[in-house]
């Protein structure tokens, strides 16, 4: 029916092969592409073995526009399914328009020199994309992504206005290291050490890093942890196209050694994006630290406990005020046996294969530059219980 072209080959590339392959009848050909193509090569052994389904790799250089656009106009694909770096998502996007094909992501586009987490840069793709016709769809993971769709689909069915939203990711799990991070250790640290944000009667207020915490009791004996306030980019979004929203907020667990950790490495500088000379080069602290970090995909085998990431929100229903708590309980030692990944990047990488899904099925198809939530949340929310991450709704008191 249709191929994709995978890029990024790290731990949520590795989950979307697999997803993908798992769906043959609507991917029909899949090609995974990465700077390095051995990591390629192993993830696509996996797969054969995992699943029976074979998939094409190749070296690619993301941040080459013109190598992208020769690849995609050599292969052929109807959907660029990018998991690379965040600081690749525009020229991807640039590849996209100039090939004349479809474009799907999981984060949104972020400066290499500067820690900001906006959309902007990728909205104002929107009215180029409709010449085109052709469509991007922003933030296919879980938060972004799962968490737009379960408050779009909590509008739908269980609101007529959401007032307040909390979304709380909580990783319940441990990998026995000191101090490793689930995902890529420079576009995690530098989401986490920048300022807090959160909306509020029309504006946006800003916090310290980390400086306003609370204690949430998550579902299923995963019991109290400790939340911090954080700016997550689905916010950004949601706040424009969910009615009536008038405080939104992201929230995520830490254990106190990451953070002690965490608070060592920046008063020692190596949390810094700035280049520093040393020994007559150039280099980024935050780049050296993630070169001496745990590799985030040697953490499967060895990460235990589970992930509970969903969304608290309050409005009104009739003219009666109700709550309601969205979310999904992820096993990492299942993942592991599954896929050969930590719940984290499962939980990114199902969804990332969920939103093309609904794209080459023409579910979600509309030409244009788009965000989960504008969509009919539905079908996805019916994907995610057929394909490894279950949702629970309840209502609160």
């Amino acid at each position: 029916m249709s191929h994709v072209l995978i890029i990024g080959a790290g731990g949520v590339g590795s989950v979307v092969a697999h997803k993908c392959a798992q769906v043959k009848e609507v991917f029909t050909k899949i090609t995974l592409a990465s700077r390095t193509v051995a990591k390629c090569e192993a993830i696509a052994a996996s797969v054969k073995e995992r699943t029976g389904v074979g998939i094409d790799t190749m070296a690619l250089n993301a941040d080459d526009v013109a190598q992208t656009v020769a690849v995609i106009e050599r292969i052929k694909p109807d959907l660029v399914l990018n998991v690379a770096l965040p600081y690749q998502d525009l020229p991807l996007m640039d590849a996209c328009l100039q090939a004349g094909v479809d474009y799907l992501d999981t984060a949104n586009y972020e400066p290499p020199d500067v820690a900001k987490f906006e959309y902007k840069w990728q909205w104002a793709y929107h009215e180029r994309f409709v010449e085109k016709d052709i469509m991007a769809l922003l933030g296919s993971g879980f938060d972004p992504g799962v968490t737009n769709v379960f408050t779009a689909w909590a509008a739908k069915h269980h609101f007529d206005e959401i007032h307040q939203l909390d979304i709380i990711d909580c990783n319940a799990g441990d990998h026995g290291q000191a101090f490793a991070t689930n995902f890529n250790p420079e576009i995690n640290i530098r989401e986490i050490t920048q300022r807090g944000r959160y909306f509020e009667h029309g504006e946006w207020v800003e916090t310290d890093p980390l400086s306003w915490s609370m204690t949430f009791d998550f579902p299923e004996g995963i019991g109290p942890k400790k939340c911090f306030l954080m700016f997550h980019e689905e916010l950004e979004s949601l706040v424009q196209n969910i009615k009536g929203l008038k405080r939104a907020r992201f929230w995520m667990t830490f254990s106190d050694q990451y953070l002690t950790h965490l608070k060592v490495l920046e008063n020692v500088g190596m949390t810094r994006i700035d280049p520093v000379n040393y020994q007559g080069k150039e280099i980024v602290p935050i780049q050296f630290l993630k070169a001496v970090l745990p590799e985030p995909a040697s953490l499967g085998p060895l990460t235990k406990g589970r992930t509970c990431i969903g969304c608290l929100m309050r409005g009104v229903k009739n003219g009666r005020e109700k709550t309601i708590y969205i979310y999904n309980i992820c096993s990492h030692e299942e993942a592991y046996r599954e896929v050969g990944s930590q719940a984290i990047s499962y939980t990114t990488g199902v969804p990332a294969m969920i939103g093309a899904k609904m794209m080459l099925e023409g579910k979600w198809q509309r030409p244009g530059v788009w965000n989960m939530e504008q969509f009919d949340p539905d079908p996805f929310m019916e994907d995610l219980n057929q394909h490894g991450l279950p949702w629970t709704v309840v209502e609160m008191p």
